[in-house]
This record gives structure tokens, C-alpha cells and sequence, in this order.
């Protein structure tokens, strides 16, 4: 009997294999896409990953002391430097085939359609780690079918381009955690106040959970739901043999510790120094988003010690209902390295910088330039002046200038360069400023680094001309450290988001003073805390020097709106200012001593443990002990002998003998105007210009 097909059979048989011709077609249409995909993504070449990074701020010794980051904190740290726990519990709840996919889940693609199909609704989503990745590196969050194809592609680059570490090491420091937090170090720092490589496993699968949604996970704000997503990846972690059931159990009953979270309205460190640092950051040629998301490491000069006691002493000084300010620099003269900085008493009330921006008169701190220059010129410690009240006459009497001693004290008599300093009389400073030409000070700041304009009048050699506190300081360092250039620093170098260096700092050791002249000039400013200089009045430093346990060489300065006091050692240069902002005169007696208390009391605070220094003499100069009132060789007759410095071959040659030498420099012709007499020495030349 002949058998025969069913017609059905054959059908149903024939549908099959055209159902399988075609699956097949579509099969391979779907592997040559994404096999061409892959192709055209390795050729494309990794996509250019450019996350925005929080700049970090660093003092000296590398702690941190600022951040700037426009309202989203982000730090880039290694895959090595997150806690296993953390990775752990990521894949645990995100993706837990990552390491075996090539970009998609394609289990989980088929398991979230089906679940979505039978809840009518998206109850499961199946995004891997790269997807979310190349979301949140390249795309919106719209829900659109052109941002899911766009999605994939990037996914596909991220995956033919990138090793498996690589791309969960950029997902990790790039997810959002919530509260402005984008990436685990931010997130570690944030909530728990540590670094991410010491999160404990509780800690992770707490902070594991947020990303799913950051406002319903937050444990801040939504603890409950927080800790129920815990115990959730907690159970997955086990399910995946991740860890045990054990460690399960201890993690989700550990206690939660968090951070205590701060409203920061200003920096919390330093904050009239870090906004010099920024400054300094465009001048340098960076524009403000590589400053402010550039993922940039500033490390700066600041020495968190030394700002620490300058903020004490300021508040230990000042009344706080008292509207007077103040401003403080402190430099390391060989570097130029500012180690301190304050630019006004309370940065909340005002940004306004006084120590850098603030231009004011500096009076008498001015004058160790003008010696400095009236030593170039062949002025010696033993050079003598009278201080007398003296009116010098210009244009024909027209245009009359009076200088005038504190309290209208004057020797009325010849004092010497020393003593003029140590004293600060202001006749002899005028009268030099004279004698050399008013264009020779000028000209000296200049070189000093000052670049605020001298005027030439015959009133600047007592600092009527405006400069910056930071300038002050920086001149003084001059003569600190011999006589080589030096710029304020305050930024040493700068490293970018891949640890390249872009900026380094190299300091510029040229000598721009003679540095015979510069060690005669310090030596001559440490005797304002010499009582051995008492004259007419006491030396400018004698109501701080019982503070003082090591040798210090400065200059205090007053006007009637400003009282300054900058001093030295060889490795600490500080300047100290005290005043109002708005033109008030500085009237109280005990204001007035605000500025000298506050330096001496910071560097005495700063300097102590280290070993005291002496400013050693320089191969030029010679050290002879000097009757300080004639200026001569001491004897014994002199009262009163100091060991003073000279420049080789300018030291006196005679004796005193108790007595001051008869004559001035200056006798009246019968006209009524002084004349040079014939046998004064070339140094007491001075212009007939004065009755």
C-alpha cells in the first residue's frame, strides 16, 4: 500500500522550514549588524572622555583646602583605590554579567521585556554598566528611541575600546550619588567622611543603592527606604556568592554613621589666599571651566600652621565690636613661598582683599629702601644729619614743605644714620630722600619689586606714596635673603586629571641688590629693637622687644589712617597692617599697637622649636663697634658701644672721645640761608633749600 504525506504535515513542514530560513536570515542580519557595529566601532577609536572633575586645592604639606566645583563634587580615583566591598555590591545590583557581556545583557534585555509586558508597565529595567556609562558620559536621559540607538552605539565604542576595568572605573566616578555628589570618592567623602578604598561592606551596599534613585535612596533623607535597598543587595550579594550569609547579616545590623553634613557658605581655610590662588590660575592662562571642572590639583604654599596662628592672633587682638581691620602676609624670603595670608577680619562681611588689593600710604616702612639706596650712594651707618624742625623751600619759597618728628621731638642735634632709622626721624629722611634726588627712591622701589608708582616728592621718603601690603613684603625679602629677586608664590605647581604636570613654579635667583649692601641694610634695621640706640626719644621697637627671644631685623610705619610693622629673620618675612577702610583716623593709643603685637607675637609663635638664626655677614662687609651717637670708633670713654656693620673700606677710622665733634653741617650766610661748609664731608651736601 503507497503511503502518502498529509497535506498538513507537508504544511506545517514547509512553514517550518521557512520560518527557519528566515529566523536564520534575521539571525544573521542581527550578527552581521552588531559584527559591523563592533568593526565600525573599534575603527571610530575610543570616544573622547571628558568628565567635569572637582579642582582640588592643596596646602604645603598636601592636605586639603579647597575644592571648587560648581555645586557637583567630583573626584577621579583609580579602580585600585574603591573598596572591593563597593565594586562588589555594584555588580552585585547592577549588572552581575559584566565581566561576560561584550556591552549588552541580552538574558536580561528578553527577562525585563517579558516582566514589562505582564505588569503593562516598566517595573525592570536592563541597562549594563557600560550603557549606563556611555548615558552619563555622552547623553540625556530622555526616553527616546533616537537616544537609545545613540546609547548603544557609544556603548559599542566603550566596549571595543576600553578593557572591562577600565569602563567600570569610569562608571564608578561618574554616577550620581545625590546631594551634588557625582562619583564613589565624592559620595565616601560626602556621607561617611572618608575615602572610598575604606568603606566597610555595610557602608557599600548602603551607598550601592542610591544611584537607582538618588532623591528615593538618599539615606539622608529617605533612611528607611535607604536601608531596605541595603538589605536588598545585601541578599544578592549572597544569592551571587558574592559573600557569605553571615557577613550579610553583621553588615545590615551595623550602625550608620554619617558625616556631619554643612551648609558652606565660604572656604573653610585660608579664604583671602585661595582667591589669590584662583586669580593667579588665569593669569597663568587657564580659562574659568578647566578651573572650576577640570578635575585640576593646585598645589599652593600655604603652611596651615602659620595661617592658623596669624587667624589667632587676629582674633586674639582685635575687639570684636571694634570696625577696625587688618591684614597680614608672610612670605619665605628665598622662595617667595606665601606660607600666610589674611586679607581682612571676617570674609563672610567682605572679599575685599587688603593684603593684596589695598593700596595705603606705608609710611616710616619705606625708609630701609631709601637707606638702602643712600648706602649705593656712599652713606655709611656713621653718616650724621641734624633732626631739627626744618622747612625746606621749593620754587622760590613758594611751594614751603615741613616734615615733622612724632610728637615734635627732635635732637637738635647730629644723630647717625643708625640711630635715624632705629628712631625714625623723619628730618633725616627727608634730607637724604633730598640729597640723593627724589627720583633715586622711585627708582629703588622699583627695583625692590614694588610696582605700585613712587611719586618724586620731597614727603615720600615717609611712605606718602600708596603701595599693597604683599608688596611691602615681598621688598623686605630682598633684603632678607641677600639681595636676590623674589616674587610673591602661592601656587608650586599645577597637575592635570591625568596626573600630568602643566605648571611647576622655578624660582629666579638673580641678584638684583648688592648683597653687601642688602646684609648692612638688615643689619642697620635690628636696631629698632636696640635700646643701646635711645636718643631724643626710644627706638620704634622697644615696646615689643620683651616678646622677642631671637634677632629680628624690621621697620614699623604709622600715619594717621595706618600703622604697619614688617619684619624679618632670615627664613620668615611677615607684614602686618591695622587700619579702617573708609578714611578713619586711628586715635586710640592701644590701636596703635595692634599691628607691632600681632607680628611679634605671630612670628614668635611661628618660629619657636626651630633653631634661632643670626643673618651672617656677607664676604664684603666688616663689623666694628661704633659709639652710636658720633658715629665714630668706640673707645672706652664712650658711654654706649654697638657692633655695626660696613661695607668694606667705608668704616670710620677715628676714635670718640667722649665728645660729639664741633660744628654742622650747615652754617647761615648773611643772607639767611644755610651754605655748605667748605669742609663737611661730600655726604652732608645738601641743596640750600630750607631756612
Amino acid at each position: 500500500m503507497k503511503q502518502t504525506s498529509h497535506p498538513n504535515f507537508k504544511r506545517t513542514l514547509k512553514v517550518a522550514q521557512v520560518s527557519l530560513v528566515i529566523s536564520s536570515f534575521f539571525v544573521i542580519i542581527l550578527f552581521l549588524t552588531l559584527l559591523g557595529l563592533y568593526t565600525y566601532g573599534k575603527i571610530a577609536g575610543p570616544p573622547p572622555i571628558e568628565i567635569p572633575q572637582s579642582t582640588i586645592y592643596y596646602a604645603a604639606d598636601g592636605s586639603m583646602i579647597g575644592e571648587t566645583n560648581s555645586g557637583q563634587k567630583r573626584y577621579w580615583v583609580d579602580l585600585d583605590d574603591i573598596s572591593p566591598h563597593l565594586v562588589e555590591a555594584t555588580l552585585a545590583i547592577e549588572d552581575q554579567h559584566f565581566y561576560s557581556h561584550a556591552g549588552f545583557d541580552y538574558k536580561r534585555i528578553i527577562g525585563a521585556i517579558v516582566a514589562n509586558l505582564k505588569a503593562m508597565s516598566k517595573v525592570q529595567g536592563a541597562s549594563t554598566i557600560s550603557q549606563q556609562y556611555a548615558r552619563n558620559l555622552f547623553l540625556s536621559h530622555e526616553k527616546t528611541w533616537s537616544r537609545k540607538l545613540k546609547e548603544a552605539f557609544h556603548t559599542i565604542r566603550l566596549e571595543t575600546n576600553y578593557s572591562k576595568d577600565d569602563i567600570l572605573e569610569g562608571y564608578l566616578n561618574t554616577i550620581y550619588y545625590g546631594h551634588g555628589v557625582y562619583g564613589i570618592e565624592a559620595a565616601s567623602l560626602y556621607y561617611f567622611n572618608k575615602n572610598a578604598r575604606d568603606l566597610t561592606l555595610s557602608e557599600a551596599a548602603l551607598l550601592a543603592g542610591i544611584p537607582k534613585g538618588p532623591s528615593l535612596y538618599s539615606p539622608l533623607t529617605a533612611f528607611d527606604n535607604a536601608k531596605k535597598r541595603q538589605e536588598l543587595i545585601l541578599n544578592e550579594m549572597v544569592i551571587q556568592g558574592r559573600i557569605s550569609k553571615d557577613e550579610a547579616t553583621v553588615a545590615a545590623s551595623q550602625p550608620i554613621e554619617f558625616a556631619a553634613q554643612e551648609v558652606v557658605t565660604k572656604p573653610k581655610v585660608a579664604p583671602y589666599f585661595q582667591d589669590v590662588v584662583k586669580a593667579q590660575l588665569k593669569e597663568i592662562g587657564l580659562d574659568e571651566q578647566t578651573i572650576t571642572l577640570g578635575g585640576l590639583e593646585i598645589h599652593t604654599t600655604l603652611d596651615l600652621d602659620m595661617q592658623k596662628i596669624a587667624e589667632e592672633q587676629f582674633e586674639k587682638t582685635f575687639p570684636k565690636n571694634s570696625v577696625l581691620q587688618g591684614a597680614l602676609v608672610a612670605m619665605d624670603p628665598q622662595t617667595g613661598y606665601v606660607k600666610a595670608l589674611i586679607g581682612g577680619r571676617d570674609y563672610g562681611e567682605t572679599s575685599f582683599n587688603r593684603a593684596t588689593q589695598a593700596l595705603r600710604q606705608p609710611g616710616s616702612t619705606i625708609k630701609p629702601l631709601l637707606y638702602y639706596a643712600a648706602l649705593e650712594k656712599g652713606f655709611t651707618p656713621s653718616s650724621t644729619f641734624r633732626s631739627e624742625k626744618t622747612t625746606f623751600n621749593f620754587n622760590d619759597g613758594r611751594d614751603p614743605y615741613t616734615p615733622h618728628n612724632f610728637n615734635h621731638n627732635y635732637a637738635e642735634d647730629d644723630i647717625t644714620l643708625m640711630q635715624a632709622l632705629a628712631l625714625s626721624d623723619n628730618v633725616y629722611a627727608v634730607k637724604t630722600h633730598l640729597y640723593l634726588g627724589m627720583d633715586t627712591l622711585s627708582e629703588t622701589t622699583k627695583r625692590f619689586g614694588i610696582k605700585s608708582l613712587t611719586k618724586e616728592v620731597p614727603s615720600a621718603a615717609l611712605g606718602t606714596s600708596n603701595v599693597r601690603l604683599i608688596e611691602l613684603a615681598n621688598a623686605y625679602s630682598l633684603l632678607a635673603n641677600g639681595g636676590r629677586k623674589v616674587e610673591p608664590v602661592f601656587i608650586t605647581k599645577i597637575v592635570d586629571r591625568n596626573g600630568d604636570i602643566i605648571y611647576q613654579h622655578e624660582l629666579d635667583q638673580t641678584q638684583v641688590l648688592d648683597k653687601d649692601i642688602a646684609f648692612v641694610t638688615t643689619h642697620l634695621m635690628t636696631g629698632i629693637f636696640d635700646e643701646r640706640l635711645n636718643d631724643y626719644t626710644t627706638v620704634t621697637g622697644h615696646n615689643i622687644r620683651s616678646k622677642l627671644t631671637r634677632i629680628y631685623a624690621g621697620k614699623s610705619g604709622t600715619t594717621d589712617y595706618d600703622n604697619w610693622m614688617v619684619g624679618f629673620t632670615p627664613k620668615l618675612v611677615t607684614a602686618v597692617w591695622v587700619g579702617y577702610d573708609k578714611g578713619k583716623e586711628i586715635n586710640r593709643t592701644d590701636e596703635r599697637q595692634y599691628a607691632k603685637n600681632i607680628w611679634a607675637d605671630f612670628m614668635e609663635t611661628s618660629l619657636a622649636g626651630t633653631p634661632i638664626e643670626s643673618f651672617k655677614p656677607t664676604s664684603g662687609v666688616v663689623g666694628v663697634y661704633i659709639d652710636p651717637e658720633t658715629g665714630l670708633l668706640a673707645s672706652d670713654k664712650c658711654l654706649t658701644k654697638r657692633f655695626t656693620y660696613f661695607v668694606k673700606e667705608t668704616e670710620p677710622t677715628e676714635y670718640c672721645d667722649g665728645k660729639r665733634p664741633d660744628g654742622d653741617f650747615f652754617e647761615k650766610d648773611h643772607g639767611g640761608q644755610r651754605k655748605e661748609q667748605e669742609q663737611s664731608p661730600w655726604y652732608k651736601r645738601l641743596l640750600d633749600w630750607w631756612d
